[in-house]
């Protein structure tokens, strides 16, 4: 049972982990694997407030604090690594810069901000030297995880953001290497996988896709296809895992798109594979059993159970989440879930664990 990365927008000023993110953490520490709230490889990166990130020392020293805690209670944790690209607006950015992203599409939609939201805005569209510096970004990223005491990281490349937007021809209109074709689209991928395996060998990586996901105003001609290829060029890399997530709104009358992701990608990757999106215990076991997915991630069942997997082993109920305290604020709904009443005397350690 692996706890699927969930953004919860709780940390201090500077974009630190605080006190009350270690105590988050180290409550759902029985996972087999935690993957963290996506974290900002740069201030170029960020497009949410409260968000942590993992390119400065103070956000290093805070996330130590964090996976000691992990460790303490005999957990792991991958750091996901996180650059949104052109969803972000100069509200974020350093002295009025703009957002970057392959071209200068503008996403339909709004910006969050603390007091409201803003309009988006027309991307700056990256040139090559401006890609190499963040693929470097994405090393150095790395390399912090590693001193912050991670057990390794997963490059988020789902959902809409800036790996998602090299990828997809809906906002990738390149002529140059990085646009045109399944294998140019493709390139930024696999370069910021193997700039992150320079910092950290591939068994300590892992990488996460949403084929199907039309968030971020995300679009292709033919996702299918272009999926296949970018999972079929992962192989390569022999990585911790591939972390595909099940789309979260109706696809099936679109074209060309996939309804049911890991069944239908599972045949193209040879190595360990996560699925997120939807699950409940018992589709989660019916998924496994049919060799569909090799691990299951929660979200929102981790975000409302930290003991999850005794509730699971035990067959107890399930709290229910409060979705009005998803994103920023205080202990509500963050760390004040209940825990399951032990019986005198019970001592349980139950973890469900993957091979990384």
């Amino acid at each position: 049972m692996v706890m699927a990365p969930l953004t919860r927008q709780r940390a201090s000023i500077g974009n630190v982990p605080n006190k009350m993110m270690v105590e988050y953490y180290r409550q759902r520490a029985s996972a087999g694997l935690i993957i963290s709230e996506g974290s900002q490889i740069s201030r170029q990166g960020y497009g949410y407030y409260d968000a942590p990130g993992i390119h400065t020392q103070e956000q290093i020293k805070g996330w130590k604090k964090v996976t000691r805690a992990v460790h303490r209670e005999n957990g792991r944790i991958f750091l996901q690594l996180w650059h949104v690209g052109r969803h972000t607006h100069p509200y974020y950015l350093h002295d009025g810069q703009f957002p970057v992203a392959p071209s200068a599409i503008k996403e339909k939609g709004h910006i969050r901000v603390p007091d409201g939201k803003l309009d988006t805005v027309v991307p700056h569209a990256l040139s090559r030297e401006e890609i190499r510096q963040v693929i470097e970004d994405y090393h150095q990223a790395t390399r912090n995880a590693k001193e912050a005491g991670f057990n390794g990281v997963e490059i988020h490349g789902a959902n809409g953001y800036l790996i998602d937007q090299f990828l997809q021809n809906g906002t990738n209109k390149r002529q140059d290497e990085y646009g045109g074709d399944y294998k140019n689209r493709c390139r930024f991928m696999r370069e910021v996988v193997e700039g992150v395996c320079s910092a950290w060998d591939a068994n300590h990586v892992g990488i996460r896709l949403s084929p199907s996901s039309l968030h971020g105003d995300m679009r292709d001609t033919n996702p299918r296809e272009l999926f296949t290829h970018a999972i079929k060029a992962l192989n390569q890399y022999e990585l911790a895992y591939l972390h595909l997530v099940e789309p979260l709104t109706n696809v099936s009358e679109l074209p060309n798109y996939v309804a049911e992701v890991a069944k239908y990608f599972r045949p193209f990757y040879h190595g360990t594979l996560i699925s997120c999106g939807n699950y409940d215990p018992e589709s989660a076991e019916k998924a496994i059993a049919e060799g569909i997915t090799d691990l299951i991630a929660f979200g929102r069942l981790f975000l409302a159970n930290p003991d999850l997997p005794e509730r699971v082993q035990k067959n107890a109920p399930l709290n229910e989440w409060d979705e009005n305290t998803f994103y920023g604020g205080n202990e509500k709904g963050y760390t004040d879930y209940p825990f399951l009443k032990k019986d005198k005397g019970e001592n349980l350690n139950i973890r469900y664990c993957c091979k990384t």
